[in-house]
């Protein structure tokens, strides 16, 4: 059952990816920076400190700063303890995909920390806004979405590997807005 669940995720991945042209290449090479999100980062902290003031946007960001290295880290276990070569470096099908951009990436790639780390940012900025700004929850999982399937698309992850962060993403999202919650309650007025 495994070993069919890898061979429909590789022949999803080789169609996903051989989708793209060069005149996408672009746009999704700077959807997958991680340094092209910082404007939304900044919009998120400045909105955050407008609807909460500066002690609970510290606390936030605090809290924001602990999911994305839990995150991380676990996407990082997960590579290290799976060991599932990145589509890139998979020589049985490295001939049949588009790596664009020529970055492949470290050697393993189950589960993607792009996909990870954005669908939790996503997920804690949304229900942190839902109360007042809750047109802001589906604008940031379609972001996280987008930066999620770029992985795909520059062929650098299966979309197992990404899916699988993305509902890492959900479930650590969710699990810090809660702490966050509980956070202020306890000890912010």
């Amino acid at each position: 059952m495994i070993d069919s669940l890898i061979n429909k995720d590789i022949e999803l991945f080789i169609f996903l990816n051989n989708l793209g042209t060069t005149q996408w290449d672009g746009f999704w090479l700077f959807m997958s920076n991680k340094f092209s999100a910082i404007p939304l980062y900044l919009l998120l902290l400045y909105v955050t400190y407008k609807q909460f003031g500066l002690k609970k946007t510290f606390v936030a960001v605090l809290f924001i700063v602990l999911l994305i290295t839990a995150s991380d880290q676990t996407s990082n276990l997960f590579k290290y303890g799976f060991k599932r070569l990145r589509p890139c470096h998979n020589e049985n099908i490295s001939d049949l995909i588009r790596l664009v951009g020529g970055r492949c990436g470290g050697l393993y790639g189950y589960f993607s920390a792009h996909a990870a780390n954005s669908m939790a940012i996503a997920v804690f900025f949304g229900f942190l806004f839902k109360s007042k700004l809750n047109y802001w929850f589906p604008i940031l999982v379609i972001w996280a979405i987008t930066v999620s399937y770029s992985r795909i698309y520059l062929g650098v992850h299966f979309p197992l590997d990404v899916v699988t962060g993305m509902l890492f993403g959900l479930t650590y999202g969710t699990l810090f807005y809660a702490f966050f919650k509980a956070f202020l309650k306890k000890f912010i007025a």
